[in-house]
């Protein structure tokens, strides 16, 4: 019996147990919702972000007919070792992940920092990567404005929660969206995951700005990944301009481009019914 048989299958994010398992000398924290069988969904999470970050719309709606593991990556939340400050470390620890789950065959969806890991892993594990969906990310040498955006976030001091001006824009239907996000990942009261502050947050900033400078002309990365993609933008993202998105979609030898109006950088929780429906296709596809 592997990890993936133990939790029951009509589990969501808001209530399946918080489960651990050790990999290259980390104890990893993750959720496992969805069925027993199927290529599993493992998601890669944004700057800052945990599991409970993640969107219960999008998370539960996408385990209805494919297993899918949110996890937290080496030292964030309640996963143990020292967050590194750059994506080939943070790759390699969430590489060790899988295969301490005994998994040889994954989708991944890696949103903002996490799309840079998802990138750095399908270029280097070709065979352990089937599918890969990028959100509100960057290629290598990409644009970001990590600093100036969480600067202009944090003294917007009337905003309920830093994530509504750094992921929604200020019309009024993405703010109404916002909120509603922002209620639905606050469902879950017992067994939250936790915030472990700088520790975290200084080194994925270095790591993403460090990603975002670091020049690929001949976009080696980008040609190393062989599988279908799918790569999804808000049409007002300021973190990661949808820029990003059409660049990639250029020079990947096997994508798809989406790009949703009105919305920013978390454009998946704003319009998730319609990123959920274009994820479910792509992955059946």
């Amino acid at each position: 019996m592997t990890a993936l048989d133990i939790t029951s299958e009509d589990a969501t994010l808001e209530t399946a147990p918080t489960r651990y398992i050790e990999g290259r000398g980390i104890r990893f924290a993750y959720r496992r919702l969805g069925p027993s069988t199927g290529t599993p969904l493992v998601l890669l999470q944004h700057f800052s972000g945990n599991i409970d970050a993640w969107d219960p719309a999008v998370v539960n709606v996408l385990a209805a007919d494919r297993p899918v593991i949110a996890f937290d990556n080496a030292g964030v939340g309640r996963s143990t070792g020292q967050t590194p400050d750059n994506v080939a470390a943070m790759a390699r620890d969430a590489v060790a992940f899988i295969n301490a789950l005994g998994i040889s065959e994954v989708d991944l969806l890696g949103f903002s920092l996490g799309g840079c890991v998802a990138q750095q892993i399908a270029a280097e594990h070709g065979r352990l990567v089937r599918k890969l969906i990028l959100v509100g990310t960057s290629p290598k040498g990409g644009e970001e404005h990590l600093l100036a955006v969480l600067q202009e976030a944090f003294s917007q001091t009337d905003a309920p929660d830093p994530r509504l001006p750094l992921f929604f824009t200020t019309s009024s239907a993405s703010r109404s969206s916002g909120l509603a996000f922002l209620k639905r990942t606050q469902v879950r009261k017992d067994d939250r995951d936790t915030d472990n502050g700088s520790a975290v947050t200084d080194p994925q900033a270095k790591a993403l700005i460090t990603w975002c400078a670091t020049p690929d002309p001949e976009h080696a990365m980008l040609r190393a990944i062989r599988q279908p993609t799918l790569v999804v933008s808000g049409s007002h993202d300021t973190m990661l301009p949808a820029n990003n998105a059409y660049a990639m979609f250029k020079e990947l030898s096997n994508a798809q481009l989406v790009l949703y109006p009105d919305s920013g950088h978390g454009a998946l929780f704003q319009h998730h019914e319609i990123f959920v429906s274009h994820v479910r296709t792509f992955l059946h596809a």
